[in-house]
């Protein structure tokens, strides 16, 4: 799970800078299929089929849709927001995870847990700052890719056993084709990328397979309430990346509502632990 928050702190980084020359849909168009392709080479090199008939069940296709979610108002929140605040606000995903898994899976969270999750959430509403002065209505975004990515992860965690990681890479990526044609359809702006967009483009294609595969493998192997509190350590990653590469200088504000939701995860781990 840390292996995969670098990789993908590292790929929001890649991804923010092409941003910068390039509209968002032919991002997502050009990296999800750098990233559907490698999957679909991984998968054949291991002798496994790329079509598999368990991909028409209906927790796939609950994936995909959220995967679409994540995908695209995440990588929207990074164009338009700080790396750090984006960032920051994705750290919830693991409160949503945990309560999701004690809601759909039964896991047990007691009230201590619940009670960790609610000052998690409230971390985020630190950072939003709705209705005050600093609030951006573009920081919304992060929140509705967060939704996103956590239901991604709860449906991969209830994903047909028969498909392996390689297999979700594939279809995971392959839904990022259409979602940024869809997008660029109503944006406009398509145009060639130039020599360094494209190499900021391969490098976000592959430490974003790497994290991908290393995401899927921790979420299918580990206790869900166990391994997500790890997603936090993404946060260091992007405030290191965001004040080093962007020059980005994180406010109180953020700052505060970052540490409320680490403590909230880390206190959340805590309890796993000892109720393991």
């Amino acid at each position: 799970m840390v292996a995969a928050m670098f990789g993908f702190a590292l790929e929001d980084m890649f991804l923010k800078s092409a941003a910068k020359t390039m509209p968002v849909g032919l991002i997502l168009i050009i990296f999800g299929t750098g990233g559907m392709l490698a999957f679909t080479a991984l998968t054949l090199l291991r002798g496994e089929r790329v079509f598999h008939p368990a991909i028409l069940t209906r927790p796939i296709a609950i994936r995909a849709a959220f995967e679409v979610l994540g995908r695209l108002f995440y990588t929207l929140a990074i164009a338009f927001n700080p790396l750090s605040s984006a960032s920051a606000i994705l750290q919830a995903t693991p409160l949503m995870v945990v309560a999701g898994a004690a809601l759909i899976f039964g896991e047990s969270v007691g009230w201590k847990r619940w009670a960790a999750i609610i000052v998690g959430f409230v971390g985020v509403l630190i950072i939003l700052r709705p209705g005050l002065e600093g609030f951006t209505p573009a920081s919304v975004l992060a929140v509705l890719g967060m939704i996103g990515f956590a239901g991604r992860d709860l449906a991969t965690r209830a994903a047909p056993p028969v498909l392996s990681n390689l297999q979700l890479g594939i279809y995971g990526f392959a839904m990022m084709a259409p979602t940024g044609a869809g997008l660029l359809a109503f944006s406009g702006g398509a145009h060639l990328p130039t020599p360094t967009t494209s190499l900021q483009l391969l490098a976000a294609t592959l430490v974003g397979v790497a994290a991908y595969y290393a995401l899927t493998a921790a979420m299918r192997m580990g206790e869900v309430s166990v391994i997500t509190p790890f997603r936090y350590t993404r946060l260091v990653f992007a405030l290191i990346l965001g004040v080093t590469v962007f020059h980005e200088a994180p406010d109180a504000m953020t700052l505060l509502g970052s540490a409320i939701i680490v403590g909230s995860g880390i206190y959340t781990l805590t309890r796993s632990k000892r109720r393991a």
